[in-house]
């Protein structure tokens, strides 16, 4: 392995100004003299094709997700980049068929839980956007973590000035403009990351070896992480992976925000879209974890997330690694800005515009300045919580298991005409109830309690096989799939799966949750009327007068109607 490759502070500081200053440029350019509270939320629900899908696959090409993926490929072998970029790709793609029943329902919504509050209440709403503050905050907080540990890593600066420095750039952009900075930037930020992946993945390859390095780092793997279809890799990666996927396509707000904001007839065509750009890349990056662990290189100081700025340092060459860290930056910060709009909707929308001033007393100017004030709330707690370093896949896994006891409840909600508060509420609590002691191992699994950990978590298996079939292909065929997949699987499972509790606390999540809502769903007799969804959301801001007349230019140029 070779030196460590450095770059300076004046390079360092240009780069950083380069970058930020073009995102604020573009967001000054785009912003308002009178901002608009329903586009500083959602673009207006109008947003393009081209901008949309840029914007979905930069959000979740995001910096995190690199560092997963490559941890995933350093200690699962070959098959933990396609674990991890596969499932997560699937999840992008599942969006579509339960975002055109979401849209139809609600086309003028601004967050998931806004819907959930014209649909039941209070209590659905607010668990669902208190599931999305701590989300987005995690979120917030791990890409800073990432971004600390690249430019202490890459740069003659610390780990403290390299996440102040980021998150100090992130929200002077997205401040201006809320969501239309976040969407425009994302577009530039995303064809520099995929330029960049394109040219550092096949030079770090051959850097390291090229493909004799498979035969002569053979002896550095275990045969699991040798294997291309490991099970240390499924069980403990792509299984609790799985489970997830429909968690966050369902209860992520950042999600919500660009199903809102794309025009509803593109939404098949954004998703899909955003599928294979976020797995190809998602996949390639992951190798360089693959490659390090070929190349038997230990993390430095044992911090597996140094793992990739450390390939970076170690292979590149230094204008190789200016784009790498270009690349880095622009993937963390498209999803920052993204969890930062995402958390100033929620503020907006759920807590002042419905709980506090309530729909039709909103101010709109008032709610953009809460937006604005949420946005330096959120940088500032990510901050004191980056400083703690924690495991990046480690969170990303807690967060899609915590909204997996939302996904049954949420989905039935859209469809169900039955489905009640009280149904919704205590499926969440107790699906929540149920998935932290199994996920914590804060109960003795190994005896009569494993056992029935084990029948919920193959129940749980049939709940997400046959919600993805219900988004395809209807009830009738989510019945069948759900049922077949529990039977089939209950021979292997029981008995075995409480050993993985990562992805048992998943799996038990969505069983009772799922369980329970039914349950307390069967005896209810009133039916909801989705018409009326349309009718409690929608637009904030007043909606412009339209003209009855044709334009013409008074004398003195000025125009009139």
């Amino acid at each position: 392995m070779g030196e460590l490759q450095r770059l300076s502070g004046p390079v360092v500081v240009l780069l950083i100004l380069l970058f930020f200053g073009g995102s604020l440029y573009i967001s000054i350019r785009i912003s308002r003299k009178k901002e608009n509270a329903d586009g500083y939320m959602t673009g207006g629900g109008r947003i393009g094709f081209g901008i949309s899908a840029a914007s979905m696959t930069a959000t979740w090409i995001w910096a995190s997700s690199m560092y997963a993926s490559a941890t995933s490929g350093y200690t699962y072998g070959i098959s933990g980049p396609i674990h991890y970029g596969l499932w997560g790709a699937l999840m992008i793609l599942l969006i579509y068929p339960f975002g055109r029943r979401i849209r139809q329902v609600a086309p003028r919504a601004h967050t998931i839980a806004e819907v959930m509050y014209a649909r039941h209440g209070r209590s659905s709403q607010l668990m669902l956007a208190g599931s999305n503050v701590i989300g987005s905050l995690i979120s917030l907080t791990s890409n800073l973590i990432a971004g600390g540990a690249l430019i202490g890593m890459l740069t003659p600066f610390t780990f403290s000035q390299g996440i102040v420095a980021i998150a100090a750039g992130i929200l002077l952009y997205t401040l201006w403009s809320g969501f239309r900075a976040s969407v425009l930037t994302d577009f530039v930020q995303v064809l520099a990351m995929l330029g960049a992946v394109v040219i550092i993945i096949p030079v770090v390859f051959f850097a390291a070896g090229g493909p004799g390095l498979f035969e002569t780092g053979a002896a550095n793997l275990t045969p699991q992480q040798g294997d291309f279809f490991s099970s240390d890799a499924f069980f403990n990666q792509g299984a609790p992976y799985i489970a997830a996927v429909l968690a966050y396509a369902i209860g992520n707000q950042t999600i919500a925000q660009r199903l809102f904001a794309v025009r509803e007839d593109l939404i098949k065509k954004t998703f899909v879209t955003a599928t294979v750009g976020y797995g190809a890349t998602i996949i390639g990056i992951g190798m360089l974890g693959v490659i390090a662990l070929y190349a038997g290189i230990e993390p430095m100081d044992g911090d597996i997330n140094n793992l990739i700025p450390q390939m970076a340092a170690t292979y590149l060459s230094p204008l190789l690694l200016c784009l790498f860290f270009v690349m880095i930056i622009g993937s963390l910060s498209s999803t920052a800005d993204a969890d930062l709009t995402a958390l100033a909707s929620i503020t907006m929308a759920d807590i002042y515009g419905h709980n506090v001033a309530g729909k039709k007393h909103a101010d709109p100017r008032t709610m953009i300045l809460i937006g604005r004030i949420t946005m330096i709330v959120a940088i500032a707690a990510a901050l004191y919580f980056a400083g703690s370093q924690l495991n990046i896949l480690d969170l990303l896994v807690f967060v899609g298991a915590m909204w997996g006891a939302l996904v049954f409840p949420v989905i039935a909600s859209f469809y169900w005409n039955r489905v009640t508060n009280l149904a919704f509420s205590a499926a969440v609590v107790l699906g929540l109830a149920a998935f932290i002691p199994v996920r914590f191992s804060w109960v003795d699994l190994s005896g009569g309690l494993g056992i029935v950990s084990d029948v919920w978590s193959t129940i749980g298996i049939g709940v997400v096989l046959g919600l993805m079939a219900f988004g395809f292909f209807g009830t009738r065929a989510a019945l069948v799939a759900g049922t077949v997949t529990t039977l089939a699987a209950a021979p292997f499972t029981i008995g075995f799966l409480h050993t993985y509790p990562v992805l048992s606390g998943s799996l038990v999540a969505y069983s009772v949750s799922t369980v329970t809502c039914v349950v307390l769903t069967l005896p209810a007799k009133r039916e909801f009327d989705f018409a009326l969804i349309k009718q409690r959301t929608g637009d904030f801001d007043a909606p412009p007068v339209e003209k009855t007349q044709p334009e013409t230019l008074d004398p003195a140029g000025k125009e009139t109607v």
